[in-house]
């Protein structure tokens, strides 16, 4: 009986194959078939991932020459989406509150001028706790 020892290729032999591009996209489809891996493919005929690899990007149909394969969860993208579209929606509110606030300064300011009143001043006070209650005896 033969053993895999006996039909081993030197690096030799191994640098001087050529494989054909019928051979190449047949094992590339077996491959995207799932009837075998690039382990197996490595390991029955002595090639070297990298190859395989190539192999892939030149006949696979899942690749396309100059883009790159990016896998991520869609939710990730959704969340992403959403706290995106929520920032934006934040600093929507924000700039609207600022433009309250700038206009309420000014309106102050105006009133002071006009009545000749500190009002921000007055506004921090408290009004006394005995004024304008009624108390039953």
């Amino acid at each position: 009986m033969a053993t895999k020892q006996q039909y081993k290729l030197s690096q030799e032999e191994r640098r001087r194959r050529v494989f054909s591009d019928e051979f190449k996209l047949k094992k590339v489809r077996e491959i995207e078939r799932k009837q075998t891996t690039i382990a197996e493919i490595c390991r029955t005929y002595e090639v070297h991932r990298w190859a395989v690899s190539q192999w892939m990007y030149k006949f696979g149909s899942n690749r396309t020459k100059g883009t790159k394969l990016i896998v991520e969860e869609e939710s990730d993208t959704l969340k992403i989406k959403e706290l995106q579209s929520k920032i934006a929606e934040l600093e929507r509110l924000l700039g609207q509150k600022e433009v309250q606030l700038s206009f309420q300064n000014k309106l102050i300011e105006i009133a002071e001028n006009t009545y000749g009143i500190d009002i921000k001043k007055n506004s921090d006070t408290k009004p006394s706790s005995g004024s304008g209650s009624t108390e039953k005896t």
